[in-house]
């Protein structure tokens, strides 16, 4: 048997690290007959690798006072260890050393220094070693690349990137990533054109970000070609690339091949799962989403955040509140993202009592002073119409962002309160110098110009949204400089607008126009516009808006033979104007109520109630309409119950008749 040596000895120490036993390598540590920085250095290293950096600490220390003098591979371990517990203290001491030793210009060591400062948000000191080494490899480049990368700021980190003298995957995977998690799908693209081109091979990480950015562009072609070279080299079962490609198909309406690669994925993890409800979600195949949500094995909060997020975008809002309640009672507690979601169903079903529930419990879970939830706080309030405790939260926040703005100033708006809301966006612009309006709060202000009739500011701001905030106008803000024009009973000049617009209005600004027509009893233009609505759209219940305001319009000109050819026009199409829908919440339970619709499970029981309460109504003798009967016997027709309670219906309209007649006989009787 050779004789042992030092070599045979560090190599036990480290091959029991390499397997994660450490006390048996410790014991031949231990044991060594010829310790050395070698030795020493290994067994530190063994303790990094295993996460005992307090240990390898420790370990150093030892090593110093034994008078064993550390090299370039020792300090590159300690100076990781330094960064792995974020020890500033310990950090500076362990650079102390390394220019005591005279390492400070050693590639490896300036590296990890660089690694260290950015764990622990050293920027600068990070910068600066970087700018005195006298020697630069491709790892010093990545790594401060990776710097401005996490700082977010593209541009210097795509200088940074052009003077690399040489680059390797991690760099160019890193410029790919940011590119595409920042949508700047198109330039990470043409990066990894550039990077395929320069005979660079993509790692994992590489081909996922380039698989999302083709989801965000929809390019289910190149994702395909990517999915099958991914196929060719054995990395499709990898579940980040695979996570990435059921993005892309579910993103592309491709929601049979995202479940094919989902099955084929052997171990898969929390972020599979998601993709895949999410990817249901968003085609709005909730059933199928549910059921994958449901076998997913340990949920958390993105899985829970998925599903509620999936509910609310199909606008099925009790479904939002019956997850959100099952995740409380899983134990899961919610987050920034949840509460946005949930107090988002809030603000659209103006449910106040719940957002108030939920208000607090942001409070409780120190929630309360985040922007996000901030902000969904305010947009909830307003639109359940209690602007003072919108404008109390608002005005509570530590920091706002646009949205935060947006969210104020038409919540002011929409509440009745444009002037103040003008005034809110004055005080935005010279108080918040780094805040530019962007597109949704230039919309907010126009919103609020056309609802107070301020047309010439409005029209202000809108020519001035190019030449003084560099925002170019929309569809949606011409829809709302429309709407204000149209308000003010300037239809000719909305009109002109509308043909003068850079590209083809949507339905909703010809809405706009036709909505001023009826107000101002335009039947020329009215004529003109509901003809550009007929011909634009596929969506029958959206087709018929424009037939309905033009028949308002010929009925409120007293042209009963239009309106009835209207009617008859709209039939002939097979267009029905949108069934109009109400809810109100029971015990936590949200019923809704459609016209022409009997479906609820406790329709009879609700008629019964309603038809009964009226007959004590009419025999006491109280304050009847008889309009109001009218509007019963209709409720009776469009529920679906008219044959059931035609005759009880038909009762209480002639006992209505008959109270009524007599009350106008003895208010006609002249006096005593």
């Amino acid at each position: 048997m050779p004789e042992r040596n030092e070599v045979s000895w560090t190599a036990m120490i480290s091959g029991f690290f390499r397997g994660g036993r450490v006390k048996e390598s410790m014991w031949y540590f231990e044991r060594n007959p010829f310790q050395n920085v070698v030795s020493w250095t290994a067994a530190i290293n063994g303790f990094v690798q295993n996460g005992l950096n307090l240990d390898a600490m420790k370990l150093f220390r030892r090593m110093l006072v034994s008078d064993v003098r550390p090299n370039d591979v020792t300090f590159t371990s300690v100076v990781r260890a330094s960064a792995d517990l974020r020890d500033f203290v310990l950090g500076m001491n362990v650079l102390g050393l390394i220019v005591k030793f005279g390492f400070e210009q050693n590639i490896s060591v300036c590296n990890s220094l660089i690694t260290l400062s950015l764990r622990l948000s050293e920027i600068d000191c990070a910068q600066r070693i970087f700018d005195r080494m006298e020697t630069k490899d491709v790892v010093s480049w990545t790594a401060i690349l990776d710097m401005y990368v996490e700082m977010g700021n593209l541009k210097e980190a795509r200088q940074i990137f052009e003077d690399m003298p040489e680059r390797n995957e991690v760099s160019w995977s890193a410029m790919i990533a940011r590119y595409s998690q920042s949508g700047n799908a198109e330039e990470a693209v043409e990066l990894f054109r550039q990077m395929v081109q320069d005979c660079y091979d993509p790692n994992r990480s590489c081909f996922a970000s380039i698989i999302s950015a083709l989801a965000n562009l929809k390019a289910l072609q190149a994702g395909m070609n990517i999915h099958g070279h991914v196929t060719k080299i054995g990395l499709e079962k990898d579940v980040f690339i695979s996570s990435s490609l059921i993005d892309l198909y579910s993103t592309c309406g491709e929601t049979e091949d995202a479940r094919l690669v989902f099955n084929l994925i052997s171990e898969k993890n929390v972020v599979c799962w998601n993709s895949m409800v999410s990817g249901y979600s968003k085609n709005g195949q909730l059933e199928k989403a549910k059921e994958v949500f449901d076998l997913i094995p340990n949920k958390n909060k993105v899985s829970w955040n998925t599903m509620i997020a999936g509910y609310l975008e199909n606008e099925q809002w009790d479904k939002v509140f019956e997850v959100f309640n099952q995740m409380l009672l899983f134990g899961e507690m919610p987050n920034k993202s949840t509460f946005s979601s949930i107090l988002c169903a809030c603000a659209t079903m103006a449910s106040l009592e719940k957002g108030k529930n939920l208000h607090g419990k942001s409070f409780k879970l120190g929630l309360q002073n985040d922007v996000f939830v901030g902000t969904a706080l305010t947009d909830m309030y307003a639109k359940s119409g209690d602007i003072m405790s919108s404008k109390k939260v608002f005005s509570k926040m530590p920091e706002k962002n646009e949205i935060s703005w947006t969210a104020m100033i038409q919540g002011l708006a929409e509440n009745g309160f444009a002037e103040e809301s003008l005034i809110l966006f004055e005080e935005m612009e010279k108080t918040n110098s780094s805040l530019v309006p962007n597109e949704l709060i230039l919309s907010a202000v126009l919103f609020a110009c056309s609802h107070c009739g301020l047309v010439d500011k409005g029209l202000w701001y809108f020519n001035s949204m190019e030449k003084v905030y560099g925002v170019k106008p929309n569809t949606r803000h011409y829809t709302c400089l429309v709407d204000m024009l149209s308000r003010s009973g300037r239809l000719s000049e909305a009109e002109k607008c509308i043909e003068t617009m850079p590209w083809k209005p949507d339905y909703n600004t010809w809405a706009a126009l036709l909505g001023g027509c009826f107000t101002y009893k335009d039947e020329r233009i009215a004529n003109r516009a509901a003809m550009k609505l007929w011909e634009m759209g596929e969506d029958s219940e959206e087709k018929s808006g424009g037939y309905v305001l033009l028949s308002n319009i010929y009925a409120s000109a007293g042209r009963w033979v239009d309106v009835l050819n209207t009617r008859k026009l709209m039939k002939e199409k097979g267009l029905k104007k949108s069934s109009g829908c109400s809810w109100v919440e029971v015990r936590n339970q949200i019923h809704h109520f459609y016209s022409q619709d009997g479906n609820h499970n406790q329709s009879e029981e609700i008629f019964d109630g309603i038809f009964g309460k009226t007959r004590v109504d009419v025999e006491c003798g109280c304050k009847i309409k008889k309009n109001g009967h009218m509007c019963m016997m209709a409720v009776a027709g469009t529920t679906g119950h008219m044959d059931k309670y035609k005759a009880e219906a038909d009762s209480i309209y002639k006992t209505a008749n008959n109270i009524l007649d007599k009350s106008d006989k003895l208010s006609n009787c002249p006096a005593a």
